[in-house]
């Protein structure tokens, strides 16, 4: 691969960390991770906290 492939595609790598950080779902009760997304009755979507038993919307 040619270094300035190389050059630009690592600077890609940390930004796409980055992103997939921002998109991450955390608890606002409890701060857990350990989110599962749920088909509400309505049709909307809903999250439910694993560890806690959080829930909202």
């Amino acid at each position: 691969m040619p270094a300035s492939i190389r050059g630009e595609v690592h600077g890609l790598l940390p930004a796409a960390m980055t992103q997939k950080k921002a998109t991450l779902l955390d608890c606002p009760s409890c701060g857990s991770i350990h989110i599962a997304q749920m088909l509400g009755d309505n049709g909307g979507i809903s999250y439910v906290c694993t560890a806690c038993g959080h829930s909202w919307s």
